[in-house]
């Protein structure tokens, strides 16, 4: 991996997601450029052990590093200062899917934490709920629901200095993840899966 602030900030993310025990989606990672603007994106899918393929819960994350944001970090690297700090998008998907009937946004958005994640001193700001019917099967639809965090952390001076400043920022970021993907999976929604809720674990 090449040494740059972009590449610290997908290792500290990656750090944060596997130290609360989420498995990542390894098809579903890719880098990618656009070739007219120069933004490079970093996109990926965790999901919580034992989901299976595809899982019932997943989390896709979105890391964007714009073409003015590269500008600012290179004059920063070569002269000590930029004009403006660079920053990176930062875009969350919960999804839940492989369902037999369509779901109540309502009912979804009160199983989760009240409160969006923070990175850093930056709270991610909820965007919006997306109810997908997805026809594999012309007469057995399938439905899915995506809820969207997104927001821009700001690189400062001290963060640009020491990389290992994010491993801080994101360190919480994993935690409320994992926690909002938990549950998510404790709704008792059927799936096309399994043909039934999840089973819960005996008390």
């Amino acid at each position: 991996m090449l040494d740059h602030v972009f590449s610290d900030a997908i290792g500290s993310l990656r750090e944060a997601l596997e130290s609360a025990r989420l498995e990542r989606q390894t098809l579903e990672e890719r880098l990618q450029t656009d070739v007219l603007l120069g933004d490079l994106t970093w996109v990926t899918s965790y999901a919580m052990p034992g989901e299976g393929d595809p899982p019932r819960v997943r989390c896709d994350l979105t890391l964007e590093w714009p073409t003015w944001s590269q500008t600012s970090y290179r004059n920063w690297y070569l002269e000590g200062e930029a004009a403006e700090p660079p920053e990176i998008t930062v875009e969350i998907v919960l999804r839940l899917q492989q369902l037999t009937s369509a779901p109540t946004a309502a009912d979804v958005l009160a199983s989760l934490p009240t409160n969006p994640p923070f990175l850093g001193d930056l709270q991610l700001e909820r965007s919006g709920a997306t109810v997908e019917t997805i026809y594999d099967e012309v007469d057995k639809p399938v439905w899915a629901l995506d809820l969207t965090f997104e927001g821009t952390y700001e690189l400062d001076d001290a963060t640009l200095e020491d990389g290992a400043a994010m491993d801080d920022h994101f360190a919480g970021l994993g935690g409320w993840i994992a926690g909002a993907l938990v549950r998510l999976g404790d709704l008792r929604f059927d799936h096309a899966d399994t043909g039934g809720p999840p089973e819960k674990p005996a008390t």
